[in-house]
């Protein structure tokens, strides 16, 4: 293992950095979306009255006509062939948070024996891929192996490898949702009426709204040589020993520092991969930990962004092997440095171009921009928890540390100069009826000076887990391996429940003969208060913090497994059933989920701690003690009268390297042991708590003696590259 140590360490600095097109590189605007069947290319495939039905139907969400269909599918296909397609595959998000695909090929047999290419309505339209394998929570049996994928019209087919990939749900035989992106359209379904009622307010001529989102995508690169040489990075994703290199990120030197060429090189080649696939990849930097890095697009739709972000994972991945580098996605591949999120950036935009988060230049507009703003708020007081258990895994749960992203406390951040505004319009709106000097006042000293209060004033507080930044608000808490799915349902539901409360309350004003934008003022002023206690200033990371929310009452759930619970909640339950988005059973299935693949993570981690432990760091400890011994004797035999002054040192050595040894096979013990009293439990959820409770604290004990022998046992005989060879680009 040394040698291989050793050669994989000197391949990783010998690696010269790989061009990719360094002096031919196209330009992207030229490349943009041209694997992609855009709107532009169903304009030139299909006919005029195909093109303006298909439009509509997306644009509207109506069911899409089969003879529709049957037009589609055969421009899709003559496009594809055209590029070099020679299959086609449904490509659906299943709740193990990858994507999945069967590819098809076009090739077909006619009667006559004859081999064509053929691709029809009903093969575009819908699927059926095997269901058995695929995470259900039990909504599914294994052996039923029937599930159905059907195509989203809303987000593009795309070219991959010769495949065309049609984005679609997958739901079970029954009806239910097995995937994210099902759940994430009815999400934006519910959004949107709301938002369209509410706007009736302030414009008519709003017809639909968006939520968009903007992912910032962080993620460590890893020379694929030391990464073969690490088992625990190639099975868990994270490095599950290791000692703290004498230098990382302490100099704060690496954070939007100069890019080494190696990655430049990489991020080039899978920009341009990117923005063939029509992702619109804008900014690319250092991130604070060394390897790490980060990419972010312009904002898009919130389900195509969600499709982009699955897309560009599995794409980062392949590309990154190209350049002989090994992507990690994991929250905290290593310990003590800084760990990786995935920030989603959301907001809500009308079909006239208007975000709705942004400040106008009139007070109508303004108050438009208050109404929202401060319902968002109030949606996540509301249902705060299950934010957090939206975002809740074993790999997000080891991101706390230095620098890094916020705590289990839902807060949310808007800045002293507009809480100030929230406050003073607390303080001068009452229920009583406003005199029309009031309203005036208020319309210009207070909501009509919106704009230039904020110019400036949108700093960002990186401890909120939910900061609002001049135009949108930016969820922070969301680890980088998972889907921007599951926390876009969430924050989507809960601000149309919120937006359906606040329009009913208005009309209840109105009704008692009070005139409407003062009816609007005096119900923000109630939301204003009542959302009051989710705001928060200051440093997120304080032991202030933690005891002030204690007496806010706002949860603070750290331990992944009570995060889960957040599904069964009632208020959960309601919020997602009552707007059509998940039923019980499919909430039920996915608090299920969240549980069987914790306690699988933490199992496969402590089956591979326990082998290097057993059959590589024990070994390699004991031939180093046994050098120390023959070194012993050797300075007993050579200077006899001296030994006992000598030999001192070693004789320590040798008593601190038996006593991790003795550790580490104790822990080894009983880490297995609790595993198999564990997998004695049938119930799944009783499983993981199990497994949460009694298995993964081994781990970490395990870890601890472990990289206390990293430092004493000679560099040479060390089997595992450590993290001053693995943590910087060479």
């Amino acid at each position: 293992m040394a040698k291989q140590r050793f050669t994989a360490f000197n391949e990783a600095l010998n690696r010269a950095p790989l061009e990719y097109n360094g002096h031919n590189h196209p330009k992207y605007s030229e490349v943009f979306g041209i694997n992609v069947f855009d709107r532009d290319k169903m304009r030139c495939y299909l006919s005029a009255d195909a093109y303006e039905s298909l439009i509509t139907s997306i644009d509207e969400g109506r069911r899409i006509d089969r003879k529709i269909a049957n037009q589609v599918a055969a421009a899709m296909k003559a496009w594809a062939m055209e590029q070099g397609a020679t299959h086609y595959t449904h490509w659906f998000q299943p709740l193990n948070g990858a994507t999945a695909e069967k590819h098809d090929a076009f090739l077909s047999i006619d009667k006559d024996g004859k081999a064509i290419e053929q691709f029809k309505g009903e093969m575009l339209v819908q699927q059926e891929p095997d269901a058995s394998s695929f995470p259900s929570g039990g909504i599914r049996n294994t052996f039923e192996a029937r599930g159905y994928s059907a195509w989203d019209p809303s987000s593009p087919a795309f070219i991959l490898d010769q495949t065309l990939c049609i984005p679609t749900v997958f739901v079970s035989y029954t009806g239910e949702a097995l995937d994210f992106k099902t759940p994430l359209l009815k999400s934006l379904t519910a959004l949107d009426k709301a938002a369209v009622s509410v706007l009736e307010y302030f414009d008519k001529d709003a017809k639909k709204v968006f939520a968009t989102l903007g992912w910032e995508q962080e993620y460590f690169l890893v020379d694929e040589a030391l990464y073969n040489a690490r088992p625990d990075l190639a099975l868990c994703g994270r490095t599950l020993m290791g000692h703290a290199a004498a230098k990382d990120q302490q100099l704060e030197d690496h954070y939007f520092g100069s890019i080494p060429a190696r990655v430049t090189a990489f991020m080039r080649h899978f920009e341009l991969e990117a923005y063939k696939l029509g992702i619109p990849v804008k900014t690319r930097h250092n991130e604070v930990a060394p390897n790490q890095f980060e990419c972010a697009p312009i904002f898009e739709e919130a389900n195509l962004a969600v499709d982009h972000n699955q897309l560009i994972m599995s794409l980062m991945d392949r590309v990154a092997r190209q350049h002989n580098f090994r992507i990690l996605f994991h929250e905290k591949p290593f310990k003590g440095v800084n760990g990786s999120g995935k920030h989603n950036n959301w907001s809500m935009m009308t079909n006239m171009g208007v975000n709705l988060l942004s400040p106008g230049k009139t007070p109508k507009n303004n108050l438009q921009f208050l109404t929202f703003l401060i319902n968002t708020m109030k949606a996540v007081q509301n249902h705060s928890a299950l934010l957090i258990g939206s975002i809740a895994s074993e790999s997000n749960s080891h991101r706390l540390g230095a620098h890094e992203a916020p705590p289990a406390i839902m807060s949310v951040f808007i800045g002293k100069t507009l809480s100030a505004v929230l406050d003073e319009l607390e303080e001068r709106v009452s229920d009583q009826k406003m005199t029309p000097d009031e309203k005036t006042e208020l319309k210009l000293d207070i909501i009509g000076k919106i704009p230039e209060i904020l110019l400036d004033n949108t700093d960002r507080n990186r401890t909120s887990p939910f900061a609002f930044t001049g135009n949108r608000f930016e969820f922070r808490a969301v680890g980088s391996s998972g889907s921007c799915a599951s926390p876009m349902i969430v924050i989507n539901t809960a601000v149309a429940e919120q937006l359906n409360a606040f329009k009913s309350e208005v009309e209840k004003i109105i009704a008692k003969g009070i005139k409407k934008d003062e009816a609007i003022i005096q119900c923000l002023r109630k939301v204003i208060i009542e959302s009051k206690k989710i705001r928060f200033e200051g440093n997120g990371y304080s032991q202030d913090w933690i005891d002030e929310a204690e007496r806010r009452g706002l949860p603070n759930i750290q331990n992944p497994i009570e995060a889960f619970k957040t599904f069964l909640h009632k208020s959960s339950i309601d919020l997602l059933t009552e707007n059509a988005v998940l039923t019980k059973r499919e909430l039920e299935a996915r608090y299920e989920i969240r549980n069987e693949i914790f306690l699988k993570k933490v199992q496969i981690e402590a089956r591979v701690i326990g082998d290097l432990a057993i059959n590589h760091i024990i070994p390699t400890a004991i031939a180093y003690q046994n050098v120390l011994i023959s070194n012993v004797k050797g300075l007993k035999d050579l200077f006899p009268k001296e030994y006992e002054q000598m030999g001192d040192h070693q004789i320590t050595l040798l008593h601190e390297i038996s006593e991790h040894i003795h550790q580490i096979r104790k822990q080894v013990d009983e880490m297995i042991d609790s595993r198999k009293e564990a997998n004695l439990v049938e119930n799944v959820v009783e499983r993981a708590r199990l497994y949460s409770e009694n298995v993964r604290p081994h781990i970490e004990s395990i870890r601890y003696h472990i990289d206390k022998l990293e430092m004493i046992v000679d560099d040479e005989m060390w089997p595992l590259p450590k993290y001053r060879e693995i943590l910087f680009v060479r």
